[in-house]
């Protein structure tokens, strides 16, 4: 791999410094988009299967392996020659058609990330990356204290997530939320110096942080962004409030408990950190439903989900190479826990990480990853040069996941595939109320305010280290309305234990950006081409449906996204069609709250 690897990068830099002289600019520039293409598909390649192995088999060697391949990657892309191409072929715009200018404009993005005029600062920045990972997917979280460097007691993900949504027992959630939270010392020093090491690179190529490198990907400013995100939060405001309202008074009936004046305990939510509140609404719980299926059945429904629309069975090579399933107990092998969609080679080798169990949450989270998949699978064709063989932005990447989970609740596809019986019934305002609950409405403020805005005063303010944890619990009180069960000083880094911060950094508006856009993309579907309530339809089968989001797929990252959003739903990104798929909910709070 080593080998390989050295050979390409060395081949990579003769190549381009090879490049046609003697043709027109034009020619060239296309000489240069092809020769970069692949090479860096090539290169590519090398680095996401590294990357797949150290995320799904954590060991030093496999983390070395990581480093090395990212480094090539990094040194092709960052390179003098190819700095310098795209900036002299980006001169002649007006002699290139618009997906040749935007492959020049993402190379130069791409550049970005790793510039070859500070070689130590990347080198450093990629080894810093890989370990911070590894030290967080590896991490052992324990039940006891740990003597001699061992675990008595060690405690999987998924147990702690399954107290805190089943326990009624305060003093174990408090005992398991606390739990959660430890390996945010372990990474709290590694994250700082990373985010210096980020900067550093961003700024090489003109950026204010490597959160104007990030914002960058959507034709965007910084302070238009933070705009973007609090005009979301506060459009949302009046409907979070009814929530929260109804949440704290239901949460302290739950526990026996007095009604909190304010902020609700963190322990009482039934989530890590409160970016969702499952449970609240029994009867919206579809777990029951699900009893008897198997792992393997929650993951070939969802591929049936968009075979029946039109699109083509998964890959042979998907099932082979995909790592799905929970690790046996004891197993020594350590994996990334998180759910995530992989394209090894931009092309057809597509794969899922995860750990997949027979619930409803598992059955929503796997219809949103195949959505990255399928999105993968669409954009692979001829018309989409490598490079951007990517989401429009990256918020579309999440919102194709995230409409397909809205999708995947929907009563009437429900009972169609056999999840829910005929004799069920389930009340439409309690089951809005439980989707509101469980992600759509409490996670704007999540994203959009606490998340957001700590990685902004992160990288934009430069954060001192000593000031991570209470600014961490300013915006989480601010935005979400939260509160820790007692104080938590600058000893912890609860932010830290948020897997994003770590590898998915500056990064976390995709997905407020991607509630928006989901469901602007549901209310069209729903409303123009199935003529059907957004609340209540079927997109199971309706090969329309699954032309109009193949033509939207298949594009990448050849069109603005602005534009086609315009043109798909005839108006721009905005909290309309969320606010109004909410509405009645709305309504029925402020009756309920007032009693």
């Amino acid at each position: 791999m080593k080998r390989i690897v050295r050979k390409l990068s060395f081949a990579a830099l003769l190549l381009l410094a090879a490049c046609s002289t003697g043709s027109d600019p034009r020619t060239q520039a296309r000489e240069f988009l092809e020769m970069y293409n692949d090479i860096d598909q090539r290169l590519y390649t090398a680095s996401a299967e590294a990357s797949w192995t150290a995320a799904t088999d954590v060991t030093e060697q496999h983390t070395g392996e990581r480093i090395g391949t990212d480094a090539a990657l990094a040194g092709f892309r960052g390179s003098k020659y190819v700095i310098e191409g795209a900036r002299k072929y980006l001169a002649i715009r007006d002699k290139l058609d618009d997906v040749e200018f935007r492959q020049l404009d993402k190379i130069l993005l791409n550049a970005a990330e790793s510039p070859g005029t500070i070689p130590d600062v990347v080198k450093a920045r990629i080894e810093a990356e890989a370990k911070l990972t590894a030290t967080m997917d590896s991490f052992v979280f324990c039940a006891a204290p740990v003597k001699a460097g061992v675990c008595a007691q060690p405690v999987i993900p998924n147990q702690i997530d399954k107290v805190l949504r089943d326990s009624t027992d305060l003093a174990e959630r408090r005992r398991y939320w606390e739990i959660s939270k430890q390996s945010g010392p372990v990474l709290k020093g590694g994250l700082a110096s990373l985010r210096d090491l980020r900067n550093r690179v961003a700024k090489e190529l003109g950026y204010s942080s490597y959160m104007h490198l990030q914002v960058a990907d959507y034709g965007m400013t910084v302070p238009e962004m933070m705009q973007l995100m609090d005009r979301a939060a506060a459009d949302l405001g009046p409907l979070y409030e009814q929530l929260h309202l109804y949440t704290r008074r239901a949460l302290a009936k739950r526990y026996k408990q007095p009604v909190p004046e304010g902020a609700i305990p963190a322990h009482w939510i039934g989530n890590r950190w409160g970016q969702e509140w499952p449970g609240i609404v029994e009867s919206a719980n579809l777990d029951p439903y699900f009893k008897g299926r198997s792992p393997e059945w929650i993951v070939r429904q969802a591929e049936k989900f968009y075979t029946s629309l039109g699109m083509p069975p998964l890959p042979k090579s998907f099932w082979e190479k995909s790592d799905l399933w929970e690790l046996p107990p004891g197993s020594k092998r350590r994996k990334n826990t998180h759910a995530s969609a992989w394209h090894i080679d931009r092309r057809e080798d597509v794969r899922s990480l995860g750990s997949v169990t027979a619930d409803y949450k598992w059955f929503e989270t796997e219809h949103h990853e195949l959505g990255h998949v399928y999105y993968y699978v669409n954009y692979s064709n001829p018309k989409v040069p490598h490079v951007l063989r990517e989401g429009m932005n990256r918020a579309f990447h999440e919102a194709i996941g995230d409409l397909i989970g809205i999708a995947a609740r929907q009563q009437p596809y429900l009972r169609q595939v056999g999840i829910l019986p005929e004799s069920a019934k389930l009340d439409a305002t309690e089951y809005l109320l439980g989707e509101a609950l469980d992600s759509a409405i409490v996670f704007l403020p999540w994203s959009a305010g606490t998340m957001t805005h700590f990685e902004h005063d992160l990288y934009e303010k430069n954060l001192p280290i000593g000031e991570f944890n209470a600014r961490w619990w300013d915006y989480v009180k601010r935005y979400q309305r939260i509160e820790p069960p007692s104080a938590r000083g600058e000893e912890f880094c609860d932010a830290c234990t948020k897997t994003h911060i770590v590898d998915d950094p500056a990064q976390y508006y995709d997905y407020a950006m991607a509630f928006l856009i989901k469901f602007q993309l549901h209310d069209h579907i729903a409303r123009k081409i199935l003529k059907q309530d957004p609340h209540s339809c079927n997109y199971f089968g309706n090969r329309e449906v699954g032309k109009w989001l193949t033509e939207i797929l298949s594009l990448g990252a050849t069109r603005d996204w602005r534009q086609v959003i315009r043109e798909k739903t005839g108006e721009d990104i905005s909290s309309r069609a969320i606010l109004a798929y909410f509405k009645p909910l709305e309504e029925y709070l402020r009756k309920e709250n007032a009693r």
